[in-house]
Parts: structure tokens; C-alpha cells; sequence
């Protein structure tokens, strides 16, 4: 039985938005952090970090518009990144930054962890270029989680 392209779309549209939601988690919870630290250096990063997600949401929206569907505005709210978030949460309650530190390193852990895979991707419905865009979007989230633990690795050392 061969897939249509409507259902090839909406398997695509549906990996996406999965991505969507994972940058609305990011955004969410790195506004929420700007909002509670008074560290400059950690309000720049998590601005940073908060950019990237709202880019990376930009392009994914975009591509789901072009297959004919609609991004998500929804989180993922649940499981790992929503835990993670309320551990930020309680971390900046307490302005202690490796806690803030560890509970960002398990948020993009997490964000690693859902764009791996989509990009595992078992229909093989996702073109060669919307892989190659994750794969971009994935990399830069490598960075981002490397720049969280760079830092809390320096924190641990003080």
C-alpha cells in the first residue's frame, strides 16, 4: 500500500511540529529564567538561547506552511523538558547558579534528545533538505548545551 503525498505531508508536518514544541518549550523556559536571574552573564546566554529557539521555530513553521499545514503553539509539557523547566524554576527561586546550571544542561538534553529523533526519522518521509535543516538547527543545539555545561563545569570549580 503506497503513501500519498497528503499522508507523507501530514507524517512530516507531524515530526515538525514535534520540533516546535520542544523551541516553544525552550523559549518558554529561558524567558522564564531571564526573568528570575539577576547574572548578566546567564541573562545574555539564556537571550541567546531564547533567539535560537524563536529562529529555529521560524524555519520549521515556515516548512510546515509550505506541506499545507499549521504549526503548533503548543509544549511539549510533559515528561523530561517539563521537569527540567519547573527544576529551573525552582533553582532560580533560590538564585543558585549551578542548580539553574544543571536544570538548563537537562533541558537541552532533552531538546537533543527529540530532534535525534526525528532525524531517525523511520518512514524516511523527511526530504534531504528539511534533514539537513534539523541536522543545522540540531548542531547549534549541541552548542547551546555545550555552553551550559562549560559554564556550570566552571561554577562546579569555584
Amino acid at each position: 500500500m503506497e503513501t500519498t503525498i497528503k499522508e507523507k505531508n501530514e507524517k512530516i508536518i507531524a515530526r515538525l511540529n514535534e520540533l516546535v514544541e520542544i523551541n516553544n518549550d525552550r523559549m518558554q523556559g529561558y524567558e522564564r529564567a531571564i526573568s528570575e536571574t539577576e547574572d548578566a552573564d546567564l541573562i545574555g546566554l539564556f537571550t541567546n538561547m531564547a533567539a535560537h529557539s524563536r529562529a529555529f521555530k521560524g524555519d520549521l513553521s515556515r516548512e510546515i506552511s509550505t506541506l499545507g499545514g499549521e504549526a503548533t503553539e503548543g509544549t511539549k509539557n510533559s515528561g523530561k523538558l517539563f521537569r527540567a523547566w519547573m527544576d529551573i524554576k525552582a533553582a532560580l527561586t533560590g538564585k543558585d547558579r549551578k542548580l539553574i546550571l544543571n536544570s538548563c544542561e537537562f533541558g537541552e538534553d532533552a531538546a537533543l534528545e527529540t530532534y535525534e529523533k526525528v532525524l531517525e526519522d523511520e518512514d524516511r518521509v523527511l526530504t534531504e533538505s528539511q534533514r539537513k535543516m534539523i541536522q543545522t538547527q540540531k548542531n547549534e543545539l549541541q552548542q547551546d548545551h555545550d555552553r551550559i555545561k562549560t559554564i556550570r563545569d566552571i561554577q562546579k570549580n569555584l
